[in-house]
């Protein structure tokens, strides 16, 4: 199997491992192989993708598209390394406005699959980062929306001191102010 799953603490968000084949000259791995991730209930179709490069220390999130433009996320670092969170936003949910965090790093090769209903952020770590992703929504503006990267009522454990955040970011609403629209 070109790939290995594993859950994290909200178990709809997944940890996808691709192996990776190499020598000498490098390797090769597979990052995405849609009938494979559909057995695991990653599924698309995954309709736009996107390149983002960052400095040191930045932060960006919590970052989400509200229906009927939500958008999964299937995140892959191709340089550097970042720690990546993803928080639940579905009213129903049994871990609504908790959060999941996993360090994704170019070299270890991980993906990680953000479904829809779940706002995402990360920290980079290092000098710089540049994360690769594919969403199954295309992006709206009218239907983007963030919740505050320091929220204390979901109490994220980022690993920075003072990261480099937009104006936006910094402005964004707490989840109470906002509630969930899924």
């Amino acid at each position: 199997m070109p790939f290995t799953f594993q859950r994290l603490a909200i178990p709809d968000v997944v940890v996808v491992c691709p192996e990776r084949r190499g020598d000498g000259r490098g390797f090769f791995a597979e990052t995405y192989r849609a009938s494979v991730f559909a057995e695991m209930g990653i599924v698309g179709p995954f309709v736009q993708d996107n390149l983002a490069r960052s400095g040191a220390r930045v932060l960006r999130g919590l970052h989400f598209q509200v229906p009927p433009g939500a958008q999964g996320k299937l995140i892959q670092v191709v340089r550097g390394a970042v720690f990546d969170v993803a928080v639940d936003l579905r009213r129903a949910s049994p871990t609504y406005g908790r959060w999941v965090g996993w360090e994704l790093s170019a070299e270890a090769g991980d993906l990680l699959w953000v479904p829809p209903g779940f706002a995402h952020g990360y920290a980079v770590l290092g000098d710089g980062s540049d994360l690769a992703y594919k969403v199954t929504a295309e992006y709206r503006a009218d239907l983007d929306k963030g919740v505050r990267w320091n929220d204390p009522a979901l109490g994220i454990e980022w690993p920075l001191r003072d990261p480099v955040l937009s104006p936006r970011d910094t402005a964004l609403p707490f989840l109470a102010e906002i509630g969930s629209p899924f």
